[in-house]
C-alpha cells in the first residue's frame, strides 16, 4: 500500500512541476471554451474512457463537458473486443461525425496512456481536420513504441506513467496502474484553472452542484435545459 501511494504522489507531483506550462495554456483554451458557450469534448478508449466519464456530470464538474465515448470502445460491452476495437480504423471518425462537434466554439481533449492506438489517434486528427482545437493527455514513454499523439495535438500534456502502466513488482509481473490517477489529475486541473480564468474574465462557469445540498436540483435542471442536445449524453 505505501509503496503505490508513493507511485501515485511521485507521479503527480511530476506532472505539476514539469507540465505547469502545458496545463496552463490547456486551462486557457477550456476558459475560451466557457466564454463563448461552447463543449468540451473528451474522448478516451478502454481505461482512459474513465476520466471523460468522471468529469461528466457530476457534483463540481463544468456542464459543458461532453464524454465523447462510444460503446464498442468501452469495457462493459465487451472488454476483450474494446481492446481490439481501438486499434481499428474507421471507428473515431464516426464517432466524431455523431458528437455535433462545433468547431467554432468546442475544444477535443484525447486521453490515451500509449498514445499509439488507431481510435485515439485517428480522433485527434479528425478534430484537428475539421478545425478544432485538440488538446493530448499522453505519455512520452511510448514514443519509442510509435506513440504520436503528443507529437500531433494543439497542446500535448505528458501524464508520465511508465511504459506498460503499471509499477509495482508482483513476482515476474507488475500491478498498480498509474494512468487513471495521473490523466484524471490533469484534465479536473485544466477543467478548474479554466472556470477560475473564465470568472476573472467575467463570465460565470456552468459547474453542477450536489443535487443533495440546498438548491442543487433546480440549479442543474436549469443547466441540463442549457445543454440538452448539445452535451450528446445528457
Amino acid at each position: 500500500m505505501k509503496r503505490y501511494l508513493e507511485a501515485i504522489v511521485d507521479i503527480l507531483g511530476r506532472i505539476e512541476r514539469e507540465e505547469a506550462d502545458a496545463m496552463g495554456k490547456a486551462s486557457g483554451m477550456v476558459a475560451d471554451v466557457i466564454c463563448r458557450d461552447g463543449i468540451v469534448h473528451v474522448f478516451g478508449c478502454g481505461h482512459s474512457h474513465l476520466a471523460a466519464l468522471d468529469t461528466f456530470y457530476r457534483a463540481g464538474g463544468l456542464a459543458c463537458v461532453s464524454p465523447l465515448l462510444d460503446e464498442d470502445l468501452m469495457l462493459h460491452d465487451g472488454a476483450a473486443k474494446s481492446s481490439r476495437m481501438e486499434k481499428m480504423a474507421g471507428i473515431a471518425s464516426e464517432a466524431f461525425r455523431r458528437a455535433g462537434v462545433d468547431p467554432a466554439k468546442d475544444l477535443v481533449v484525447v486521453i490515451s496512456a500509449s498514445g499509439k492506438n488507431a481510435a485515439p489517434v485517428e480522433m485527434l486528427r479528425t478534430a484537428k481536420a475539421a478545425g478544432v482545437a485538440t488538446i493530448a493527455i499522453s505519455s512520452s514513454a511510448y514514443r519509442a513504441y510509435g506513440a504520436v499523439l503528443l507529437d500531433e495535438a494543439d497542446i500535448p500534456i505528458d501524464c508520465k506513467v511508465p511504459h506498460g502502466d503499471a509499477v509495482l513488482d508482483v513476482g515476474r509481473t507488475k500491478m498498480g496502474g498509474l494512468s487513471t490517477y495521473a490523466s484524471l489529475f490533469i484534465l479536473n486541473s485544466i477543467l478548474i484553472e479554466g472556470a477560475q480564468k473564465a470568472l476573472a474574465r467575467g463570465v460565470e462557469p456552468p459547474v453542477y452542484v450536489s443535487g443533495n445540498v440546498e438548491g442543487g436540483t433546480a440549479r442543474n435542471i436549469a443547466l441540463e435545459e442549457r445543454y440538452f442536445g448539445r452535451v450528446k449524453r445528457l
